[in-house]
């Protein structure tokens, strides 16, 4: 399927991941219709710099609403489904909200793309939902671990969104993208939360568990890898892992940091950062044959090219200034 002048509806455009993704579709010549997550002062989040771009139409709105899901999907070929909550440790405390949001909201986005005839839904997945490596790479067939309640809602929304491709043959792809970093992501992930402390001042960087490895890929390869996704075809009712196929530890992520940052710290432990012992995932690698197979992509982006690019973004005051970096956000 060829994503020129397609119209493109994008869920949780205003985050991370989202925001890149819909500069992306622009990019390719689709119009694009954007929603960023209500609220009462109209803050569209990482989308306010595109306000008045060509093709783009940003709404407001909320995916746990199944009638305001029924009617903003009207008229759309393609839909990318990222709105979700998405930090685990908060998981720990609401539960509840991650259903609601999570699971219910793929629900009502998949219940819409049915009644609407969307021609291809593309879900966005999450490499948490393997959970510990019981064997590396991690292909498509590994096991589903649910440890964390985020991971178990994922899970769920997989396999809701799973099940409207096999009961009603609604044209759905679960793309699973492996842990992204980039310009905008939370301070709250690992790589961001480095950085940002480093560019405070900091000399004594807090942090949680070091030996947990995990599988970064640079946003834009992400998006990349989405796009792909959308228009292939044979990828339709597949489960596909949009990875690096290597894994670096914490410990390494910050030790490649300091030296790209040339700067002298250390890290001290924090326990409200850990994850309760058997909620850790201590080893991600992803295989991404299958990826490769369906739509050739491959990541452009070395893990020391993507820090560089990251590390300059949020070198500007202007960016840095939006995170609270004294406080720990869960």
């Amino acid at each position: 399927m060829d994503l020129k002048n397609k119209k493109v509806f994008i869920t949780g455009a205003d985050g991370f991941i989202g925001s890149h993704l819909t500069e992306y579709c622009l990019e390719k010549g689709c119009k694009v219709k954007a929603l960023s997550y209500y609220n009462s002062f109209n803050f569209w989040g990482w989308l306010e710099d595109l306000y008045l771009t060509k093709n783009l139409e940003i709404i407001s709105g909320d995916v746990r609403d199944p009638y305001y899901c029924l009617e903003v999907t009207k008229g759309v070929d393609i839909i990318f489904h990222l709105a979700a909550l998405i930090t685990i440790p908060f998981s720990y405390r609401a539960p509840h909200s991650y259903v609601e949001t999570n699971v219910n909201g793929t629900l009502n986005i998949c219940n819409a793309s049915l009644k609407n005839k969307v021609k291809r839904v593309l879900v966005t997945s999450t490499s948490e939902v393997y959970g510990t490596a019981r064997n590396v790479p991690i292909n498509e067939e590994h096991p589903k671990q649910p440890q964390s309640p985020y991971s178990a809602s994922k899970i769920a929304a997989d396999a809701m969104a799973m099940s409207f491709y096999n009961a009603f043959s609604l044209p759905v792809v679960i793309c699973r993208p492996f842990n992204t970093f980039g310009p905008r992501q939370s301070a709250r992930a690992i790589i961001p939360t480095i950085i940002a402390q480093i560019l405070s001042g900091e000399k004594v960087i807090r942090l949680g568990d070091l030996t947990p490895t995990r599988d970064f890929n640079y946003v834009k390869d992400i998006c990349a890898g989405l796009i792909a996704l959308a228009e292939c075809d044979e990828a339709v009712g597949k489960e596909v892992n949009i990875s690096s196929n290597k894994e670096v530890s914490v410990g390494e992520i910050f030790n490649l940091i300091k030296k790209i940052m040339d700067v002298e710290v250390e890290t001290r432990l924090e326990n409200n950062r850990l994850r309760p012992k058997n909620s850790e995932v201590y080893r991600l690698r992803g295989d991404n044959t299958l990826m490769k197979k369906l739509t050739g992509w491959t990541p452009k982006y070395g893990l020391k090219e993507g820090l560089k690019e990251t590390i300059h973004w949020y070198s500007d005051p202007i960016n840095l200034i939006r995170y609270k970096i004294s406080l720990y956000n869960i």
